[in-house]
């Protein structure tokens, strides 16, 4: 032996006798401690108590075929399971799906025969990306951005930070493509939805990207990602896409925002240029058509009435050729009646005879006027 046990101070083994036998850590085993249980006097506890249970104190026949139909009993009532209102239930029959259940308790065969899987179908998921909502004590919600997923080239090779949000769901009929085809789902939806917007805004310029092209890229980066999932057989159908913020890099966002206000002002001013030409040329056109109109009645007139001259002075040429003399005194009288119609003095023939009856001094020329309405007395009828 290396080492003495004998001796009185360094006997007991390599570490000495005063370790009182421990080891080199000092957890050797101690008198007064705790024991560990006995095995066998926990098995011949369980019998006992089993003989007890069992009808004649022993295991015969008729115990064995107890314990077997109990056994059978529990192991059948485990093929009951329940699904959850937002999942549904895939039943694998030695690991082969052969249906779907609904939410609510269902049965099937016993384990190893039949297993179930109860993924969250019917649950509506969101992904962010380009961002990160944090849930702070003190400050409540906030969002981080992360930029290596926002940051996207343009196709005016500039640079646009886009964050964005999807929300998908499992297809009503694509559960087993969901849990078999794709490993790991939310990162999928996820690389997808990255590659779509990276794909989409690249095929885009940025002034577009930052006014009125938000709708337009979302439809597109839908289709896209459902297109591409479909070809993955991923059972997943992408119900919404959000752009959440859209906005040049912080660097230069300043000159951005002085470009959009300018391209806004341009616009502001075609808008009222435009206004007011919508204003200006129908009350033009309405000037234009109206003397128009008049010219066009005018020289219908005109028209007309030398027309009907041309007729007349035809007929009383005729009715001239007939009886000169006749038509020629008719025509005088005609004129002259026609030019001291309106005259306001009498002309009196006072060499004639016959004309000495009249007095000279009567107010003839009151006689063509038309008495004036006269006013009703004060407080009397008219």
């Amino acid at each position: 032996m290396p080492w003495s046990n004998q001796g009185g101070g360094g006997g007991g083994g390599p570490w000495g006798s005063g370790s009182g036998g421990k080891g080199p850590w000092g957890s050797g085993p101690q008198s007064g401690g705790p024991k560990p249980p006995d095995l066998e006097e926990m098995l011949r506890r369980g019998q006992d108590k089993l003989r007890s249970v069992l009808p004649g104190g022993n295991l015969g026949g008729k115990g064995f075929v107890i314990f077997g139909l109990a056994a059978i009993a529990l192991w059948g009532f485990s093929g009951f399971f329940r699904v959850g209102p937002d999942e549904l239930g895939v039943v694998l029959r030695f690991g082969q799906e052969v249906r779907e259940v609904q939410p609510g308790l269902n049965y099937h065969l016993p384990y190893p025969v039949e297993t179930v899987l109860t993924p969250k179908a019917l649950r509506v998921n969101k992904i962010d990306i380009g961002m990160r909502v944090v849930d702070d004590v003190r400050r409540g919600t906030t969002t981080r951005d992360v930029p290596e997923e926002s940051l996207m080239l343009t196709g005016d090779e500039n640079i646009v930070d886009v964050d964005f949000s999807v929300l998908w769901k499992v297809k009503p009929t694509g559960v087993g493509e969901y849990l078999f085809n794709i490993q790991n789902p939310e990162g999928t939806v996820k690389a997808v939805a990255e590659s779509a917007m990276r794909e989409v805004v690249g095929r885009s310029e940025i002034q577009p990207i930052l006014t009125g092209a938000r709708q337009t890229i979302e439809t597109a980066v839908q289709d896209l990602m459902q297109k591409t999932l479909d070809n993955y057989g991923a059972g997943v159908v992408v119900q919404q896409v959000q752009l959440q913020k859209v906005d040049p890099p912080a660097q230069v966002i300043d000159a951005f925002r002085d470009v959009q206000a300018a391209r806004a002002d341009l616009e502001r001013a075609v808008n009222e240029s435009q206004t007011y030409a919508n204003r200006v040329v129908p009350e033009a056109r309405g000037r234009v058509a109206q003397i128009t109109q008049a010219a066009e009645a005018y020289k219908s007139q005109t028209v007309a009435e030398a027309t009907g001259q041309t007729s007349r002075f035809l007929k009383i040429y005729e009715q001239y050729q007939k009886a000169p003399d006749v038509t020629r005194q008719r025509m005088y009288l005609e004129t002259m009646e026609r030019v001291l119609g309106g005259a306001d003095k009498i002309i009196m023939d006072s060499g004639r005879e016959g004309s000495g009856g009249v007095v000279p001094y009567l107010p003839l020329n009151e006689l063509s006027r038309a008495p004036a309405p006269r006013a009703p007395a004060a407080g009397g009828r008219p």
